[in-house]
């Protein structure tokens, strides 16, 4: 069973760039942890991590540049300027270098060293925002400093511009339906810019109606699943549409590092919290389950950008 899936903006890089190699990642079967599941019930996790910026941003910051060069507001010249919790700063940066544009990224002075060592290693110019107002604080810097200098900056705005959700649209759900041979019955993952469970699942729905789309985010406005967002408390994305979720749940900073270092040990799957994060939700889901559900679920990044 195929997806007819929509020519994505990636036919307009070079087959043999680095940008080419974005998207395709495996969905791998966790077997581990799993192993106190009902039978029947597989809980499957597409690998974004091994993506080459190393997290499912990859997609949506080529998508977005792609978008803005189309447009004509990304120019020769200009300096790509965005808000990130770090991810998207350093698939801008891969994609900025390959490119030949200047990136400036503002981002919570919190967010882990390694990722500011990446950034700083791509050439990206790090504005530090204030912790306390995690990337909504970082929002408001880059906003401040598009509209003094409009001309110097191509702003994506990645929390509200739709080529955020349509990378997810166009890519990740076809490849997702492909490698389940449609029998993908259940989508999970938490929400940050929203733009992979927006996306994701706008498209998986399209291609099977009764597919169940649950989506995650972090128990309370203060936690550590760095990139994660709690939406009651925080400046909710443009481009989230809470019709789209067929149930909500919450998962604590414990419950997401726990299983992400249950991950690495027990599968060999080195990543990050906010991976660990949507893991144990969709073991948590599974255990509620019939046999012969399918369980997708993400792995946002790789576990060496919050070694300290």
């Amino acid at each position: 069973m195929t997806a007819s899936v929509l020519e994505p903006p990636f036919h307009l890089v070079a087959p043999d760039s680095i940008e080419a190699n974005i998207g395709r990642t495996p969905l791998i079967r966790l077997r581990s942890v799993t192993r106190d599941l009902p039978s029947g019930i597989e809980v499957l996790a597409k690998a974004e991590h091994l993506n080459p910026g190393g997290s499912v941003k990859d997609r949506p910051a080529l998508a977005m540049i792609l978008e803005g060069e189309r447009s004509g507001l990304l120019r020769a010249g200009m300096t790509i300027l965005d808000a990130t919790s770090g991810n998207t700063g350093i698939a801008y940066g891969m994609i900025g270098a390959a490119r030949g544009y200047r990136v400036t990224i503002c981002l919570p002075k919190n967010a882990s060293a390694p990722r500011k060592q990446v950034l700083r290693s791509l050439g990206v110019e790090v504005i530090e925002t204030d912790p306390l107002l995690a990337t909504d604080g970082a929002q408001l810097v880059a906003r401040e400093m598009f509209a003094k200098f409009p001309e110097k900056y191509f702003y994506p705005d990645q929390y509200n511009n739709p080529a955020n959700w349509r990378a997810h649209y166009e890519t990740t759900a076809p490849e997702i339906w492909t490698q389940t041979e449609g029998r993908v019955t259940h989508f999970i993952t938490g929400l940050g810019t929203s733009g992979t469970f927006v996306g994701t699942t706008r498209r998986l729905k399209e291609l099977k109606p009764g597919i169940r789309a649950i989506s995650m985010q972090p128990g309370s406005p203060f936690h550590g699943l760095e990139g994660l967002k709690h939406m009651a408390t925080a400046m909710v994305p443009g481009i989230y549409d809470s019709s789209l979720a067929d149930d909500n749940v919450e998962v604590t900073t414990e419950d997401g590092q726990e299983m992400t270092r249950r991950l690495a040990r027990e599968e060999g799957l080195l990543v990050g919290t906010s991976s660990g994060a949507n893991v144990f939700a969709a073991l948590r889901l599974a255990r509620s389950l019939p046999a012969e559900s399918v369980v997708v679920t993400i792995l946002c990044d790789g576990g060496e950008r919050y070694l300290e």
